[in-house]
């Protein structure tokens, strides 16, 4: 996933980002008044066009047709009430990208497939049964496979994914895209949030060993590092960036903790541009090329809907059996 996941790798900015957005002061080119800045001298980050040729360089490749990974890896913990968090296991995986013209002659498509492996904190080997620490209880694991998860990428922000209906908010007016810059050194900083509350794919009367309530709360947090002479530079239609990204999210439906008090707490490393062997872990990556080689592979075509992991898992699991007791 470019992790715009969302943007990885997606949807619009919270409320709270767009107001700090909208009051962005104007960005300096250059602190010594020379060489690549904020505002030029390719693109200028305090205009909406800026922006979208930017966001599209981050997260795709704006030679058409090629392919472009965006990767992550870090561990997910368990947050509970009343005792300190407890680090569970190795997040790692990877989006892969294309983009496409958008049929309005403005902007582009962005066609992405995500594939995100669990695995054992000390081996690095991929789990497919895990010993939930909460529950001493011996669950399947079900990785992360998302085909699709889409986007548009114009020059205004783009409402989140209605995730087959279920976020079935009222789409905001149209918004100019210019997001919250910054500049560290030699560096274009960008931080994203999003916030979403939305009626879950997993109802607790179908699902309660799984649901953790009849909404999902979810949030997830990006931070991008941009070489500012990558920005500047109309040669580089792909821009290599490296920062973090982090995930606050109901415990995993596999899990099987139902309603208890809690969530998982995602947080990763992320980039783009760089070879995959050089920043996952090997026996991730085997992993992949054998349980899902189609995912080494981005899309070639626009399809919907777009769903997030927990929404796929109430397509393609059923329910754990209740608990004799």
């Amino acid at each position: 996933m470019e992790l715009d996941r969302r943007e990885i790798l997606l949807g619009g900015l919270s409320t709270l980002a767009l107001t700090a957005a909208a009051a962005q002061p104007a960005l300096a080119a250059s602190s010594s008044g020379t060489g690549p800045g904020l505002t030029g001298p390719y693109v200028d980050l305090t205009t909406p066009r800026g922006n979208m040729i930017t966001m599209a360089r981050l997260v795709g490749d704006l030679d058409i047709g090629k392919q472009r990974a965006g990767w992550y890896n870090g561990y997910v913990s368990g947050v509970r009430p009343d005792e300190p968090l407890r680090d569970l296991f190795g997040f790692a995986g990877f989006g892969m990208t294309r983009l496409i013209p958008h049929e309005s002659g403005t902007g582009y498509r962005k066609v992405l497939r995500e594939v995100g492996i669990y695995y054992d904190l000390k081996s690095q080997e991929p789990i497919e049964e895990y010993l939930n620490p909460y529950t001493n209880e011996r669950v399947k694991v079900v990785h992360v496979a998302n085909d699709p998860f889409n986007q548009v990428i114009q020059e205004f922000l783009q409402p989140p994914p209605s995730y087959g209906g279920l976020n079935a908010s009222a789409p905001p007016p149209k918004v100019p895209m210019i997001l919250p810059w910054g500049r560290v050194g030699q560096y274009a900083r960008l931080e994203r949030h999003i916030h979403l509350y939305y009626k879950s794919a997993l109802q607790p009367d179908k699902w309660p060993r799984e649901s953790a309530g009849n909404m999902t709360r979810v949030s997830e947090f990006f931070t991008f590092f941009i070489e500012l002479a990558d920005v500047q530079n109309p040669k580089v239609t792909a821009m290599p960036f490296h920062g973090t990204w982090s995930r606050v999210t109901p415990w995993l439906p596999w899990m099987l903790m139902g309603q208890a008090a809690g969530h998982c707490q995602y947080m990763t490393y992320q980039g783009g541009g760089q070879s995959l062997e050089e920043v996952l872990p090997r026996k991730v990556l085997d992993f992949v090329e054998k349980k899902y080689p189609l995912y080494l592979n981005a899309p070639d075509k626009w399809v919907e809907p777009s769903l997030s992991s927990l929404e796929r898992y109430a397509l393609e699991q059923t329910p754990a059996p209740a608990i004799v007791r």
